[in-house]
């Protein structure tokens, strides 16, 4: 579907320069986005090395562990269908302090960890069950300590505060966080209800 708004976007693009007479633009806009592309990806190499490796040293001292000690009371409380020292549990934990650390390449394999544990406790194996629904919603939405890409991309753009949008970052993702838990059981209770209706 993405591939088909881009290409209509292009289409359009070109149609439009034709119809005005300034075919030229778009090889010029074409071959002038290509060459920011890669300058802005060089930009990004090092301030993205820089700041995953300050967040792997975070890692390696035990800060992830430290969180994850932390946030399983909430998990426990969260997932209350999930036993406590079930696999399961210890992959959504894991998935969601490396999300809280910015850490988006260490927290994918925990995401695909957790939802095969979280599949075999699915008595339902051809739908989703409640515990994949507010795990998949609290990944997508979790709190955010460090945007290290987004400072990264500030960086490579010519910001002189980069780090600017830490703070604005943690109140945004603590809100989406709270909201994706809230509509999480308003649609539980809801869908409950449909069902027993029935």
């Amino acid at each position: 579907m993405l591939n088909a708004i881009w290409l209509g976007m292009i289409l359009l693009g070109i149609a439009v320069a034709a119809m005005n007479g300034r075919i030229e633009v778009v090889t010029e806009a074409t071959l002038s986005s290509a060459r920011q592309a890669v300058e802005v990806c060089f930009e990004l190499v090092g301030i993205m090395a820089f700041w995953l490796g300050l967040l792997k040293i975070a890692e390696k001292a035990g800060l992830v562990q430290f969180l994850a000690k932390l946030v399983r009371p909430f998990m426990v409380w969260l997932f209350p269908s999930i036993p406590a020292d079930h696999p399961a549990m210890g992959a959504m934990i894991m998935n969601i302090t490396a999300n809280i650390l910015g850490l988006g390449n260490a927290a994918t394999p925990f995401g695909l960890k957790a939802m095969q544990e979280l599949q075999v406790l699915n008595r339902h194996s051809e739908e989703a069950s409640d515990a994949m629904c507010t795990f998949l919603a609290l990944n997508t939405s979790c709190l955010t300590l460090l945007p290290a890409t987004i400072i990264g991309v500030r960086a490579a753009a010519g910001s002189i505060a980069p780090t600017q949008i830490v703070g604005t970052t943690i109140f945004a993702t603590a809100c989406s966080m709270m909201v994706a838990i809230i509509a999480d059981y308003i649609f539980r209770q809801l869908h409950r209800f449909i069902r027993s209706g029935r």
